[in-house]
């Protein structure tokens, strides 16, 4: 297998895991801002972390794993759709929170260990603030407390940006009470209509950057092994998670290695409302596209190149999953209720080399292949046993976070998902000896049974029919 390869953005070379701790190996995530429903977009980094977290639980035990990912529930868009609707602040978090879990779930992401809410850390942000008033690195003014870039040497050195470019990035206020253009909040005012919290400095809240090093540092520790999310938060944001935690825990190190996916784009384009292909995780869904597909395409891409969503993308996924479905009920069918660490050494080796999901699903597929394949027809060299390929293939469809692919397929009867990889091995078999009678017998008994089924060179799929009679499937496998 080897060692876990990670491309680490802060050096921008691919390294190898040396975890601080191997049973303790830690993880921080930043999450969604909860105002609104997860676009497509959102579900990338999801994915991405999802997949890593598999691979980290395996590798080192899920004991030994501390997953880490938030929900910022305080922010001025919060605020805002709370103006524009009326409703409470906190029915609006709890509302879109349930959204998300619900639409990540439909996607095969895993709950991370933690899962914390900004609100729930406000005491331990403005314990941090006050140190870092206290060493020099922030100060107060006006009813906010700033962070003094100045005060930190190493800033930029994630995103490597010029001060000019920084400044234009950051988008950052022109405000009398700065010391520094570059300076950025750590704590502002919040008036009688804002949710806030009494504080040294007065009522206000929290700027969005202090509440991931407070929260890491709370749940992780001042130093730990991978932070990562998207590479749009490269700057400003973890740019400045790194400075004022560097400087408020001077020496801890806070993340080895800082990991960053690429953005999505729709048919060769950035995602924009203004160009009509913006939508959501629940979109899709609720269009009829089956969460391991959207979680098929997202993973056919590396996580560190653009990823194009495209409809052509998906219906190919779609028809390979047809196949995968069948694969994996003629493996459960093999394996039975016993389990094995057996893995795929092309899938496994794949994902430890900087989580190469493109070839793990290459691996999978050959595995896939396998197991259609009617014993016939399989190579003669081959040494490697039917129920052998089925563990390996089971246990890279649960690495890849495709192991639900089989409730879809079979429609709610597990003895479909065999019928379709019997079909598939009788219609090879037809293929080569000319001799169909074995084939359309099959298909006739699954007709009577009111069974619809496709045949195509992607593979077999069975679709139920108001007609359907699970009793007269008995006798056909």
């Amino acid at each position: 297998m080897g060692e876990i390869k990670l491309r680490n953005s802060m050096t921008r070379k691919i390294e190898g895991l040396a975890p601080i701790d191997p049973t303790n190996l830690r993880l921080y995530v930043c999450g969604p801002t909860v105002y609104d429903r997860a676009h497509l977009g959102n579900a990338r980094p999801a994915i991405v972390f999802d997949v890593l977290y598999r691979l980290l639980c395996h590798v080192y035990g899920k004991d030994h794993v501390i997953y880490v990912r938030n929900f910022t529930d305080v922010d001025d868009k919060i605020n805002a759709k709370a103006r524009e609707t009326g409703r409470a602040i906190g029915e609006i978090t709890e509302e879109t929170i349930g959204w998300y879990h619900a639409d990540m779930d439909a996607i095969g992401v895993l709950r991370p260990t933690h899962e914390p809410r900004a609100t729930a850390y406000i005491p331990q942000m403005i314990a941090m603030i006050e140190g870092l008033i206290a060493k020099g690195h922030a100060y107060a003014a006006e009813g906010h407390v700033l962070f003094s870039v100045a005060s930190y040497p190493d800033y930029g050195r994630l995103s490597r940006r010029t001060v000019e470019d920084m400044i234009a990035g950051a988008r950052v206020e022109v405000a009398p009470y700065k010391r520094d253009a570059m300076d950025f909040v750590l704590w502002k005012p919040s008036d009688a209509d804002t949710p806030g919290w009494d504080s040294p400095w007065g009522y206000g809240r929290p700027g969005w950057h202090i509440e991931c090093s407070a929260m890491s540092h709370e749940l992780l520790g001042p130093h730990f092994d991978i932070h990562g999310g998207g590479n749009d938060l490269m700057f400003p944001h973890h740019e400045n998670e790194i400075a004022q935690s560097c400087c408020a825990y001077q020496g801890a190190g806070f993340a080895n290695i800082w990991m960053h996916n690429e953005m999505l784009q729709v048919e060769g384009k950035k995602m924009s409302k203004s160009l009509g292909n913006f939508f959501t995780v629940r979109d899709l869904l609720d269009q009829g596209v089956p969460g391991e597909v959207i979680r098929f395409v997202m993973l056919s891409t590396h996580y560190s190149k653009p990823m194009d969503w495209t409809a052509k993308k998906a219906e190919e996924a779609e028809k390979t999953l047809r196949k995968w479905a069948n694969a994996a009920e003629k493996a459960k069918a093999l394996v039975g209720q016993s389990e094995t660490a057996l893995q795929s050494d092309a899938v496994l080796s794949s994902l430890v080399n900087d989580l190469n999901t493109h070839a793990a699903l290459r691996g999978a597929a050959i595995l896939a292949e396998r197991l259609l394949t009617p014993p016939q027809m399989k190579n003669a060299d081959q040494t490697e046993t039917e129920t052998e390929t089925a563990h390996k293939f089971l246990n890279a469809l649960r690495l890849l976070g495709l192991e639900r692919i089989t409730a879809r397929q079979t429609k709610g009867d597990p003895r479909l998902g065999l019928l379709a990889a019997k079909l598939g091995e009788l219609r090879q078999t037809a293929l080569q000896t000319k001799d169909f009678t074995a084939l359309d017998a099959l298909k006739s008994g699954l007709t009577d049974a009111g069974v619809e089924v496709r045949m195509s060179k992607e593979g077999v799929e069975l679709i139920t029919t108001v007609n359907f009679d699970p009793l007269k499937l008995e006798g056909l496998l």
